[in-house]
């Protein structure tokens, strides 16, 4: 039975990142499965040296990724073989998945040895030989010298949930009112949802400014007529928002505030319970 509640809010923006720690592609409509936004975080760059996925989370060894643009050739579908993807690299040249050569492109433009990789359900999907290692892969992350985050200074290794890229839940969702609060709290920075990486942002009903998603933890959302989400819990930040990314500059102090007030958390976590299709301007509400 469909729920009375009044609705929380409704979708500004959409966001899928078909290869793992590269800028993305905004979205009119998204396909969601089981596993996310259909192409999220599809396919990622592994390091053949030590076999760890390429992230952002750890700039010092992978200063460029946000140089890097990747959007899907075509729009996906379900059941059928996944597009290739298009990547733009930091000169503007652009190479495709599918070209033979582009190992050794994108070798030469991070001037350290990697492949792109996708996923076992991409390759199941495409009909392409399975990864040999289909084992859950690894990444590290820096984690800064700040007051408030649970490593200061050091690089930790973590692994990513089993035939994935991504680093912990399948949906990140992320509220216009904790923008704002966080705006609030540090004027001079730019809280930008890009800065964040969220796959759905949410304009939130009463104009708030607060840590909304917070009280959502442990609660089903509803999304439009179909998409069901179980919101698993807060999203832990980390270096990758202090990063500079086209017009935003470098600045630390955006993870600092979110430290400060909100345990480093910005937006939520979340599961698929029920598939299907969402759209800019779908309201969502609690179940």
């Amino acid at each position: 039975m469909r729920s009375t509640q009044s609705a929380l809010g409704s979708i500004v923006s959409l966001w899928r990142y078909p290869v793992k720690s590269m800028m993305g592609e905004e979205l009119n409509a998204a396909e969601v499965t089981k596993g996310g936004l259909l192409g999220d975080r599809a396919y990622a760059l592994t390091d053949t040296s030590d076999g760890k996925v390429a992230s952002a989370k750890n700039p010092r060894k992978w200063p460029q990724l946000f140089d890097f643009r990747a959007a899907l050739a075509d729009a996906p579908a379900t059941g059928v073989k996944l597009p290739p993807v298009r990547i733009t690299l930091p000169d503007g040249t652009i190479v495709h998945s599918d070209q033979p050569d582009l190992h050794q492109v994108l070798s030469k433009v991070l001037q350290r040895e990697v492949t792109l990789d996708a996923t076992v359900s991409v390759h199941q999907e495409t009909a392409e030989p399975a990864l040999p290692h289909p084992r859950a892969a690894a990444a590290e992350e820096y984690w800064p010298d700040m007051e408030g985050l649970e490593h200061r200074d050091t690089v930790t290794d973590f692994g990513l949930p089993e035939g994935t890229f991504f680093d912990c839940a399948v949906v990140h969702l992320l509220t216009t009112a904790t923008l704002d609060r966080l705006r609030e709290l540090y004027p001079p920075g730019r809280f930008e949802a890009r800065r964040f990486r969220p796959n759905i942002v949410v304009e939130t009903a009463n104009g708030e400014k607060d840590f909304v998603e917070n009280a959502w933890i442990g609660q089903i959302l509803a999304i439009g007529d179909s998409v069901r989400l179980s919101v698993t819990g807060p999203c832990p930040r980390c270096v990758m928002t202090t990063l500079p990314q086209g017009d935003l500059p470098r600045d630390p102090c955006i993870l600092r505030t979110a430290a400060q007030h909100n345990r480093a958390n910005v937006g939520i976590y979340a599961s698929v319970l029920q598939g299907g299709k969402v759209r800019r301007g779908d309201s969502l509400r609690l179940e």
